[in-house]
Formats: structure tokens, sequence, C-alpha cells
């Protein structure tokens, strides 16, 4: 099975079995990797799902709406390689992908 690895706030590194379909963000909260997180559920309104990604799977993510770009400007942090996990939907060709959750703010 895929997997992610999740660099929680603490530093703890964690690797989650990832299921295609499912955005990143599901994937973190349904394994219950750190709280507060993902407080919107996904519906792109609180960007406390905010996540660093790897470097090396930058080029994979899907291109950054207006929107999500609008909430990490909100969101202390942020840096060129942050996005909302719940607008990463994860697939197989992301494999091995590496995400630190964000500081809170």
């Amino acid at each position: 099975m895929p997997n992610i690895i999740v660099t929680s706030r603490s530093g703890e590194q964690i690797t989650l079995e990832a299921q295609a379909g499912m955005s990143v963000m599901e994937i973190i909260r349904d394994a219950s990797v750190d709280e507060p997180f993902a407080l919107c559920g996904g519906a792109r309104s609180c960007a406390t799902c905010h996540v660093y990604v790897d470097p090396a799977f930058v080029d994979r993510m899907p291109a950054m709406t207006e929107d999500e770009s609008d909430l990490l400007d909100s969101s202390d942090g942020r840096q060129v390689n942050s996005r909302l996990s719940c607008q990463i939907l994860f697939e197989s060709a992301l494999d091995g992908l590496g995400v630190g959750i964000a500081p809170e703010g």
C-alpha cells in the first residue's frame, strides 16, 4: 500500500498508509496525528490543515487556487512549499510524499 510520511508539530515522523482518492488532509486527520487539525473538515475555510510539502514533491502538486493562496496568506508561517492538505488529492504517483504540519496560527 502507498504511504505518506508526516512530520507532526512536535517533530515526530509518522508513516501512514494512503489510499488513492482521499485528500492528504483526510489521511492525516483520520490517523489523529496532530490536534487541532482540519477544523473545517476540508471546506477550504480555516487553513488548519496547512502543511509544508517535501520539495521533491512540489512539482507534482495540483495547481493552487486563488482561494487556497488567500487562506495561506492569512496563516502564519507560509513558505514556498506551503499547501492546504485538503487540496491535495492522493494518488499512487505521490507514494512516499513527505509533509510537515505547519505550526498553529
